[in-house]
């Protein structure tokens, strides 16, 4: 029996990586949901099957453990599935890291799951991909790898790091046909967002040429494009989604952003 199309996305119990999942499922994949936390993992992928009604599966992903993220893939390969598709949404924020004071063991956590936890699942998606011959793996990085923000060292400089990454695994595997791509949001209309925690909807990231911040859909829609046929000749690449945060040289602030 030929199986759907199928894709993992990590850190997809909600938000941005749940809107990625289900960009997905509603165009037909199969979808795996890592998450730390097994329940949560197992309840998104329940809520995916109940809207979507493709075959959805939860897993706890251990951040930094080569034998969880092996035991993984091969649970995907065991039920006849060769993935489609990756998404590493997951990220450890490095929140409040001053340069100065942080713990040597707090900032190697960040690049431990942004860089080299990052680096196995692309591994392991890459294996069975080219056994399929072809595939897409696609980063939702940051455009703070671009511009960096205040007391963000290793969370900034850990996003930067998966733009090469990326690039390096276009040039590695593109003769397998396996792509890698990066989506690069900016300020996203998180529940944090939503209830102004610490006046987040007046932080100068706001601010954008478009007066507008990204929705999770937003960014599932460049996840989806980059990790589907649509783009099958786009490999190595960053697509920015910030409203055009990047473009400019210093946000327009003489505005009110907001209506409350």
């Amino acid at each position: 029996m030929e199986m759907n199309k199928s894709v993992f996305v990590t850190g997809a119990t909600n938000g941005t990586g749940f809107a990625i999942a289900a960009r997905f499922a509603a165009e037909g994949y199969d979808v795996f949901i890592g998450s730390r936390r097994l329940a949560d993992a197992e309840a998104a992928a329940q809520k995916i099957t109940e809207r979507y009604g493709v075959f959805a599966k939860g897993y706890e992903t251990k951040i930094g453990d080569e034998v969880n993220v092996k035991a993984i893939f091969a649970d995907i390969g065991s039920r006849g599935y060769l993935l489609d598709a990756l998404v590493l949404n997951a990220a450890n924020l490095g929140i409040g890291q001053v340069s100065l004071e942080v713990d040597m063991k707090d900032f190697m956590e960040v690049y431990a799951t942004n860089v080299g936890w990052n680096f196995m699942m692309a591994r392991e998606a890459a294996r069975q991909m080219k056994e399929k011959g072809k595939g897409a793996i696609v980063f939702i990085t940051s455009n703070s790898a671009v511009r960096v923000t205040e007391n963000r060292c290793a969370y900034c400089s850990s996003k930067s790091a998966i733009l090469a990454m990326s690039k390096s695994f276009a040039v590695d595997w593109g003769k397998y046909g396996i792509r890698s791509n990066c989506v690069l949001p900016g300020m996203i209309k998180t529940e944090r967002w939503q209830n102004n925690v610490n006046n987040t909807k007046y932080c100068l990231p706001n601010y954008t040429p478009l007066h507008d911040i990204a929705d999770f859909e937003d960014v599932a829609n460049a996840a989806w494009y980059l990790g589907s046929e649509q783009s099958r000749n786009t490999t190595g690449a960053e697509l920015v989604v910030d409203g055009g945060m990047l473009a400019q040289l210093t946000p327009n602030i003489n505005r009110r952003l907001w209506e409350e």
